[in-house]
């Protein structure tokens, strides 16, 4: 049985109300307000969606189509990805400008902005053959390297590292167009979506392979060449943070690893350090902690643990621990 209200209770709303208000002040860093409007996170996500149905097309939202309709379906897309990218890069434009200092009396002075966000969504959707080159690659590492697979068709349907990766090389290319804030946006949705977490400003080669995926972490400044397989929990990281004379973060320095061609790096692997290079054809094991830089073709593992367990009879060979690599 529902309780009744108390409408004496209720006439509080008003004062709490003000209460909140009061803090949306001048120097509270978390409003945005009376400024132009941000980059809509929902259209973003539907941009996402329109460019991967242009990537893989016929495995997405979209049925039936065959040689005579693709074009016709592409091109509708085209348009209105033109359309949409150009408001939302104009957005951000705006944004970064006014958070870096720019004056700004009202929205009306956007022309500028808004020619150089089409210019952005021309190039990224210029971009789209040379992606889906690369994306193919993509597909064909994973089949090569993982035998569960029957077909290319079940990596694309259903491979959460691919859908990572996808989406972290379309905001790549808006990283690369020095877009601000909508390629963390799309970066931070694959995050959610899949549990892997790629920087768009992350440099990754051909033919790369995430296996399982979640808990990878790929930072912002890490370099990864081509033929680069890793595994989940795996951790391409900062291994410290500099900081000026003010104690300030420094930003735009290497902080991440370099992962060169023909390296497989096994789960939940952590390799820290802007100085630190993994060389090329080497195999990290699980669960090791590299902050120095490995040599080309070279083998880094734990040594083998030994379990023990007390109060009880074990046969402890039941628990000897071998990688298998």
């Amino acid at each position: 049985m529902a309780m009744a209200s108390d409408s004496r209770l209720k006439e509080q709303l008003p004062r709490l109300t003000d209460a909140i208000v009061k803090t949306y002040h001048a120097s509270d860093r978390i409003n945005h307000l009376g400024h132009c409007p941000l980059p809509k996170y929902e259209v973003v996500v539907q941009i996402l969606e329109d460019l991967k149905d242009i990537l893989y097309p016929g495995f997405r939202r979209r049925e039936g189509l065959h040689a005579g309709n693709v074009t016709y379906h592409v091109g509708n897309l085209v348009d209105s990805l033109h359309d949409r990218l150009t408001t939302q890069v104009t957005r951000a434009l705006l944004h970064a400008d006014r958070v870096n200092g720019v004056r700004m009396e009202d929205c009306r002075e956007a022309v500028d902005y808004e020619a150089k966000g089409q210019k952005i969504a021309i190039s990224l959707l210029e971009r789209i053959p040379e992606l889906r080159g690369v994306l193919a690659k993509d597909v064909d590492a994973a089949y090569d390297g993982d035998p569960s697979v029957t077909n290319r068709d079940e990596i694309v349907f259903c491979f959460p590292g691919l859908e990572a990766v996808t989406i972290y090389r379309i905001a790549h290319e808006l990283y690369r167009l020095k877009v601000p804030f909508i390629p963390r946006m799309m970066s931070e949705w694959a995050h959610k979506q899949t549990g892997i977490d790629i920087h768009p400003g992350a440099r990754i080669g051909e033919y790369f392979f995430i296996d399982h995926g979640t808990g990878v972490v790929i930072g912002e400044t890490c370099e990864i060449g081509d033929h680069v397989k890793i595994y989940q929990g795996v951790t391409l990281g900062a291994l410290s943070f500099a900081t000026d004379s003010n104690g300030e973060l420094v930003r735009g320095t290497k902080r991440h690893p370099t992962i060169e061609d023909h390296v497989v790096i096994y789960a939940n692997a952590t390799i820290l350090g802007g100085h630190t290079v993994i060389g090329h054809h080497s195999i990290i094991g699980s669960s090791v902690w590299v902050t120095a830089t490995v040599a080309p073709h070279s083998t880094v593992v734990l040594e083998k643990p030994k379990l023990k367990i007390r109060n009880g009879s074990v046969d402890e060979s039941m628990f000897d621990l071998n990688y298998q690599i």
